[in-house]
């Protein structure tokens, strides 16, 4: 009896180490299960994030902003499918009429994290539309990954963010370049990169209540008629969606500024302005602008999705990287 137990005890493992994985693999569809942490206040802290998550989906219920599966603002699925889109960042300004000159050379060197379509389209306008703040968590890394490309690594530059409209800002609440780059920073996913928050837009308040009591009467109304179901303000066409090329240049050109006291942050700074899309360029072409006036560098931009990539998507970054003598100018230089 004694023998037979010993014998079963020891033949698991003595099988393990005379079995050739080759000729015999493991059965695709057993899972290796993990062991729990032996860390007790570990277990306790994954518990009450879990029954948290689950309490979410009770009381606020979700569904995936792409393919409106349950209990999830971004399933895994799309999720994955987001990152490949964002795989391989391209250089998106030969696209941009703004951003290029009469002779075809590029006035800012612009690189894109993917192309405006599918699921990255679908998040980057429930994002900024529709308040899903939770799909930064997805999309901010995507937006480092694009910035790691520009740089190559290097350190010295300064990521200058172009602010939204204040009509803009009210609407949704947040600035969406603002929150990622806020997301990219906590998490510090480019340590080596500080950012500069130093424009704004003219004639755009920057406090809700200087605009008067009108302006917070709209937005109490509208945020009172999306609570209630009932159809929203109109928007005014404060955005550039739709626009043409004539349009967005009039509308962009001397709309924004440095913000008061701060020009001197500028001053010999390599920047490389970031934005959430790119169209026709002309809004990086008036930060540009801006900032060089400023006494800023502007070295490139960096972009989540560029909505024109069919003539060169194919054209990663990886291989043609930037080539502005302001960007590869040497650090100690």
């Amino acid at each position: 009896m004694t023998f037979s137990v010993f014998s079963a005890w020891f033949r698991p493992r003595q099988t393990r180490q005379n079995v050739d994985p080759d000729l015999n693999p493991l059965e695709p569809d057993r899972a290796r299960r993990r062991a729990p942490n032996q860390r007790r206040t570990v277990r306790v802290v994954v518990a009450l994030q879990a029954a948290w998550v689950d309490l979410l989906t009770v009381l606020i219920p979700v569904d995936c902003v792409c393919c409106e599966s349950e209990d999830a603002v971004l399933c895994s699925s799309c999720a994955r499918k987001v990152r490949q889109l964002c795989k391989q960042p391209f250089r998106a300004e030969q696209e941009s009429p703004a951003l290029v000159d009469v002779d075809g050379t590029a006035k800012i060197e612009v690189v894109a994290a993917g192309a405006y379509r599918d699921e990255l389209a679908r998040c980057l306008l429930s994002f900024k539309h529709h308040g899903q703040w939770r799909l930064a968590a997805v999309l901010a890394p995507c937006l480092g990954k694009a910035v790691e490309t520009a740089i190559g690594g290097r350190s010295g530059y300064w990521l200058v963010p172009v602010p939204s409209s204040g009509k803009a800002y009210r609407r949704r609440g947040f600035s969406p370049v603002h929150l990622l780059l806020f997301f990219i920073r906590v998490r510090r996913m480019l340590p080596f990169c500080p950012i500069l928050d130093v424009l704004e837009r003219r004639g755009e308040p920057s406090v809700l209540m200087r605009a008067g009591p009108q302006a917070v009467l709209k937005v109490a109304a509208r945020l009172f008629g999306e609570v209630s179901g009932r159809a929203p303000v109109e928007r005014g066409g404060g955005g550039q969606k739709g626009l043409g090329r004539g349009e967005r240049a009039r509308r962009v050109r001397g709309s924004m500024r440095v913000r008061r006291g701060r020009g001197k942050e500028l001053r010999g700074r390599r920047c490389i302005l970031v934005d959430d899309v790119l169209t026709t360029g002309a809004t990086l072409a008036e930060a540009a602008r801006v900032v060089t006036l400023a006494g800023g560098e502007v070295s490139g931009a960096v972009v989540l999705a560029a909505t024109r990539p069919p003539a060169y998507a194919s054209v990663a970054a990886h291989d043609h990287p930037m080539q502005s003598s302001r960007l590869n100018q040497k650090i100690s230089g």
